[in-house]
């Protein structure tokens, strides 16, 4: 195993769970600025149609992809700056 793979693991697992944790606040910040004062829709939710499901569901999914791909991509740069080889 290169080195680069020994170091990234275990910084992937906390970035893996500090990635969650920071995709969730900004759902909820975004959800707020949107100009929504309750939670957001789930797909359990007999109150709300299924539009605003999937659509809260799709919008979610984005940020959520969004920051990880971001945190995981800051990751792999930090452990090439540590060790000098990309991680993959």
């Amino acid at each position: 195993m290169k080195a680069s793979k020994a170091v990234y693991r275990p910084l992937g697992l906390a970035l893996g769970a500090l990635s969650g944790v920071a995709a969730g606040a900004l759902f909820r910040r975004t959800w707020e600025l949107m100009g929504h004062d309750d939670d957001a829709p789930d797909a359990l939710d007999q109150d709300r149609g299924w539009r605003e499901v999937l659509l809260t569901a799709a919008l979610q999914g984005a940020i959520f992809a969004a920051v990880r791909a971001a945190v995981d991509r800051g990751g792999a740069v930090a452990v090439r700056r540590l060790t000098g080889t990309w991680p993959g």
